[in-house]
């Protein structure tokens, strides 16, 4: 790094920033103690401007007896020195028993700016650097700012910045501090490799990292960028990794940078000492606190006999059961952990150990760095309070939820001493982030054609922890807007209330004959009620109506007096329906929606209101991008909490995730559902399930179940009240292409099935054996004054498909394309075989 100083306005000189230390300024004086042995009778002052007369003679203070001796004025020019105020200092000796401090103070700062920065602005360098303007200029604060600046840009993956300061001196002693700055290129990560990974593939291991290899796509992001301090938390994630998995005694030895100038990058290493993979082979407990029954832990315990030796689980269980404990009266008690290796035989014998700890008492609690967040926000995430005894189980967990909230670029909990022996401070230290979101979405899917989105979120409204988003959708067959808003401490209870008011509206398509518009709102409850286990408790009410173009409903009319709405009738001898052109009705030659759309339209305005929860299990490992783990939600929603219909709609979704081998990890899927009805409301077809590539992949949205069969209108899908459905998948990733493309491959195959249509079939109307073509049929089930049955499959076929598919992790958002043959398929199914979709956010 190259550093320099230059005059401007005509006068030419060097600043020295860098040599030996700094001891005291150029001229500075030390007077011999011979020199100042006769007694100092007073100080005079000379040469200050600024800094007055009486500030710089407090700094000779008379030692014992009250005089001025050597020792004292030698600390009293060291003191000024170090002020930093000054550019020279000296001492000389007067007539008369006088001393002469002779000073030459420091210029004034008039301005600082910052000349060819395009990266990073102006304010965030300001903020960074300590010298300031109308402040005193220094050598070494310079000195430290040129580092600091240098060392932002590092950071930032710019190693081949140079900074160069530079004085343009002012008249009335002030100057302007100018950093003249080269950004230079970015430097990335060229390559990371692992040395020592028997257990895992090197492919396997850069999916558990944040470091990502440089790539045609790395401007989108910055994990590619080298960051020293990101290469080194890589090293506990590599660790932690092992550990979760058995290899108790895994080592990451180091992890190896270096510069590659031909590349102009770094390649990474990590060194890693595998050792044994260890299973648990007993689990033990153990108390020396009196009356405590240790076994009685035995219910808290995540450790399983037979299973991998996890290093998450101990935790775990250790935090759970040194809660329980402090909520049985034990405040002080203590789990620790142990393991005995069996090396012959590969297993760990964990025992936790209850022992009564240090009675120490908590006695404050101290935030640093929340400069926005609300000091409640963060003292609420705490199960412990000042005054409480100190529970490690309980910070540890305080600290962990403090990061999860994602308000902060780092949490640190940490512990000093207090006023006495058993008193401990909390000293909290945090760094805050931006916590607000403007995105503007797009996306494209073979269901709801190209679709945008503009939403504005924030985390952490007004620093108070709360959570508001708005969003507006505009597509080709989809657009609406929505506005959402948690608290996530209801009455300070760790309760989640949220509100959601929507709209939506969805137009006919190549799939759907009608369209629907929907206008509701949703307050809910979530409560977690253990780590893995959430419910959530809503209440939802929303008006829908169809929407349908006029010619395919134009075969509502009347006849006469009498109201006419046929289906084509069938012959009851040949069960062949009529031809509409020779039978009167020729509304069906343009097309007709069928009898439960035309009568949904007929209704008009609907309102449900509903009562619902879910309830959900969820032990997977990455949310996003899972590889092992179980995810169950089960829902439920109780229509009939007055509005127009009722009904009780019950669904379940199970996904379990499995590594198996070479990076290939297995998912197996089965879900379900049913829709009863309750009372003596008749099932609307708009609340019926809809199922397609959703359930079978390699059909059609709303390709599979129930269906009108009528020739002359539209066979919309009817729906039905039951499903199920079974997948198998195996996900591999494509190991010629770097790990940081995101693209891996999919196998699979599906199973499932929808039937039992129960909504509306027929249409009442009087008279009609007057209208033209109104032939009571075998096929449709006649009644009196009822000549317009709707005919329809129902046929309980199980759907088969088996395809492959593509999933990319793109920079543009989650992407996947799917291609599927269907194996086995009702009469009447409607199939797709090729199915795209995903999205981004720019």
């Amino acid at each position: 790094m190259k550093f320099g100083l230059r005059l401007r306005g005509g006068l030419i000189a060097t600043l020295i920033l860098f040599g030996a230390p700094v001891v005291a300024p150029v001229g500075a004086v030390f007077v011999s103690s011979s020199a100042l042995a006769q007694t100092v009778q007073s100080i005079s002052v000379e040469g200050n401007r600024r800094v007055e007369v009486e500030t710089i003679r407090s700094y000779f203070k008379p030692g014992p007896g009250g005089r001025l001796d050597q020792a004292a004025i030698d600390d009293g020019l060291k003191a000024l020195i170090e002020t930093g105020l000054f550019q020279d200092v000296r001492i000389n000796r007067g007539s008369g028993g006088q001393l002469i401090v002779s000073v030459v103070e420091n210029p004034v700062i008039g301005r600082i700016a910052f000349e060819g920065n395009k990266k990073i602005k102006d304010e965030q360098l300001t903020a960074e650097v300590q010298s300031k303007a109308r402040g005193t200029f220094s050598r070494a604060m310079v000195q430290s700012d040129t580092l600091r600046i240098a060392e932002i840009y590092r950071r930032s993956g710019r190693y081949d910045v140079r900074v160069t300061p530079e004085i343009i001196e002012q008249p009335n002693n002030r100057v302007d501090l100018i950093f003249t700055i080269e950004e230079g290129v970015k430097t990335g990560v060229r390559s990371i490799e692992f040395v020592g990974n028997n257990a895992f593939s090197s492919y396997r291991l850069r999916d558990v990292i944040k470091t990502r290899e440089t790539n045609l796509l790395s401007f989108l992001g910055s994990g590619d960028v080298y960051d020293p301090d990101r290469v080194e938390a890589d090293r506990d994630l590599i660790r932690r990794f092992y550990l979760k998995n058995g290899f108790a005694d895994v080592q990451v030895v180091a992890a190896l940078t270096e510069y590659d100038p031909e590349k102009k990058g770094f390649n990474v290493t990590f060194k890693i000492e595998e050792g044994a993979q260890y299973r648990v082979g007993a689990v033990d407990f153990r108390s020396s606190i009196p009356n405590f029954d240790p076994t009685s832990m035995r219910g808290y315990s995540r450790v399983n006999v037979g299973s991998l030796y996890n290093v998450e689980s101990v935790e775990k269980s250790v935090e759970e059961m040194q809660i329980e404990a402090s909520r049985r009266g034990y405040a002080f008690a203590v789990v620790r952990p142990g393991g005995d290796r069996n090396f012959e035989a590969h297993t760990v014998s964990v025992v936790f150990n209850i022992d009564e700890g240090p009675r120490t008492y908590i006695e404050r609690i101290n935030l640093r760095g929340n400069t926005r967040t609300r000091d409640y926000v963060i003292r609420r995430e705490f199960d412990i309070s000042e005054g409480d005894a100190y529970n490690r189980a309980l910070v540890d967990r305080a600290e962990r939820r403090l990061k999860n909230l994602d308000y902060f670029k780092s949490v640190k909990i940490t512990t000093e001493p207090g006023s006495s022996s058993d008193r401990v401070i909390l000293i909290v230290d945090m760094e805050e982030k931006s916590t607000g979101d403007f995105s503007v979405s797009g996306g494209y899917s073979t269901t709801d054609g190209a679709l945008a989105e503009v939403s504005v979120s924030e985390r952490n409204l007004l620093g108070r922890g709360l959570f508001a988003k708005a969003a507006v959708t505009y597509g080709q067959y989809a657009r609406g807007y929505s506005l959402s808003f948690v608290e996530p401490y209801l009455l300070d209870y760790r309760v989640a209330l949220g509100l959601d008011l929507y709209q939506r509206e969805q137009k006919s398509n190549s799939y759907i004959s009608y369209g629907t518009k929907t206008l509701g709102f949703s307050p809910r409850l979530g409560f977690s009620l253990r780590e893995d286990l959430s419910l959530q408790l809503r209440y939802s009410i929303y008006r829908q109506e169809i929407t349908l173009p006029s010619y395919l409903a134009n075969c509502n009319n009347v006849v006469g007096s009498s109201a006419f709405n046929p289906s084509p009738a069938f012959s009851a001898a040949t069960g062949i329906p009529l031809d509409p052109s020779t039978n009167g009705l020729g509304c069906y030659n343009d097309g007709e929606a069928s009898l439960p759309v035309r009568k949904e339209l007929a209704n008009g305005k609907t309102l449900t209101s509903a009562l619902g929860y879910t309830l959900t299990y969820n032990t997977l490992d990455n949310n996003k991008n899972p590889t092992d783990g179980l995810l169950v939600d089960f829902r439920q929603d109780f229509a009939g909490v007055g509005g127009d219909v009722s009904y009780l709609k019950s669904v379940v979704d199970a996904k379990y995730y499995t590594p198996l081998v070479s990076d290939i990890v297995g998912l197996v899927r089965l879900q379900g559902g049913m829709l009863n009805k309750i009372g003596s409301t008749d099932l609307r077809m708009l609340d019926h399930f809809q199922m397609g590539p959703n359930l079978v992949r390699g059909f059609s949205p709303n390709g599979i179940g129930p269906r009108d069969l009528n020739p002359f209108g539209t066979q919309d899908a009817l729906g039905g009240t039951k499903y199920w459905g079974a997948s198998l998948e195996l996900q591999m990733p494509f190991w010629f292409l770097p790990k940081e493309v995101g693209l891996k491959g999919a196998v699979y195959a599906d199973a499932g099935g929808l039937y039992d249509y129960r909504g509306p079939t027929s249409w009442t109307a009087t008279n009609e054996v007057n209208a033209p073509g109104c032939i009571p049929s075998s096929i449709n089930p006649s009644s009196t004054g009822t000549c317009t049955g709707l005919v329809y499959d129902d046929s309980k076929v199980v759907r088969s498909s088996v395809g492959v598919g593509v999933i990319w992790q793109s920079p543009f958002g989650p992407l996947r394309f799917d291609y599927a043959v269907p194996l086995s398929k009702g009469k009447y199914d409607r199939t797709q075989e090729f199915r795209f979709g995903g999205g981004t956010t720019f």
